[in-house]
């Protein structure tokens, strides 16, 4: 048998989604079978595997010793830069991820990436113990390609990775971007909506009107500044999709300065740039100002000028 005192990082989920996470070793088909045969407890009484656990519960699976393989510790990376806070409470930290940095693990093999800064910093500060939590990690909340920069949300609590996740599938978390743009956008300010599918292993694609396979974008922008066929563009994004804003303005005619893959590679390599000109610079939680786990935030917007628009003289 074995027994699990359920601490605030274990709760609010599901006992069979816990107990997975908690004995990586179990295989599946096993955990299910026990369910099935009533011989998981929780508090005492025996339960269905979609049982939600609170904190201080005790759950109880019966099964002999020796179907647990040893807990195998969980890695933490070491040795690695230190992210750039933008800012940290007890649930949330906010990340200002660099160009050329992955936010996850890909296929270049990084063993370099925001996650792993970001996990470091945590155990480093006392904030994240990998040896006492039974099911958690510390999470990203969003992610950015390799060569975007700007703000990454990181949860340090699970309540805080299902606040920040719920909040971000209901758009209440503002993400807007700066990038200049080779080429003027045709309007000063619109809110242009487009379909969107992106086939694995190949480049997303756009299409103006409704396909199978695809899904809807929405994409708004404004244009602050226009200089020597360049544009700054305030671009806010209400739906989040691969290569969403890079798609969109290269699809109107004036794609982000450095974007080898939907951009003009000419221009690019005349002015220089090997990477796209796009920041995700500033960031709005929409939240209650009393009663939610983050109405501390109320009120409060992070942002920061990037460094290409001073390059290009544009200010902001």
């Amino acid at each position: 048998m074995r027994t699990f005192m359920i601490a605030a990082n274990d709760a609010g989920q599901r006992a069979d989604k816990f107990l997975l996470k908690a004995c990586p070793k179990l295989p599946k088909s096993l955990l299910y079978k026990t369910f099935r045969k009533k011989d998981v407890k929780l508090n005492g009484r025996r339960i269905s595997a979609e049982t939600f656990l609170k904190t201080g519960d005790v759950l109880q699976i019966y099964l002999p010793d020796d179907v647990f393989a040893p807990q195998p510790k969980k890695a933490v990376p070491k040795h690695l830069p230190p992210p750039e806070i933008a800012y940290e409470d007890e649930q949330i930290v906010i990340l200002r991820k660099p160009v050329n940095l992955p936010v996850h693990a890909d296929d270049r093999g990084s063993t370099d990436t925001l996650a792993g800064r970001f996990l470091q910093y945590l155990t480093e500060r006392g904030a994240y113990d990998p040896e006492t939590e039974q099911s958690f990690t510390p999470a990203l909340c969003n992610r950015l390609d390799r060569n975007t920069e700007g703000f990454v949300i990181g949860a340090k609590t699970a309540e805080a990775l299902r606040t920040v996740n719920e909040m971000i599938r209901e758009n209440r978390v503002i993400k807007q971007y700066l990038c200049i743009t080779a080429g003027i956008p045709p309007k000063q300010h619109d809110i242009v909506r487009a379909y969107h599918r992106k086939p694995e292993s190949r480049p997303a694609e756009l299409s103006e009107q409704p396909r199978e396979g695809f899904r809807e974008i929405v994409t708004e922008y404004e244009l602050l500044q226009r200089r020597e066929g360049l544009a700054l563009l305030l671009v806010t994004l209400h739906t989040g999709r691969t290569h969403q804003i890079r798609l969109q303005t290269a699809a109107l005619g004036c794609p982000v300065l450095g974007d080898n893959r939907y951009g003009d590679r000419a221009v690019n390599e005349l002015c220089g740039e090997g990477h796209q000109l796009l920041a995700a610079c500033l960031l709005r939680f929409d939240v209650p100002a009393e009663g939610h786990l983050l109405s501390h935030l109320y009120g409060r917007s992070f942002s920061y000028t990037p460094a290409f628009c001073r390059k290009y003289g544009f200010s902001v």
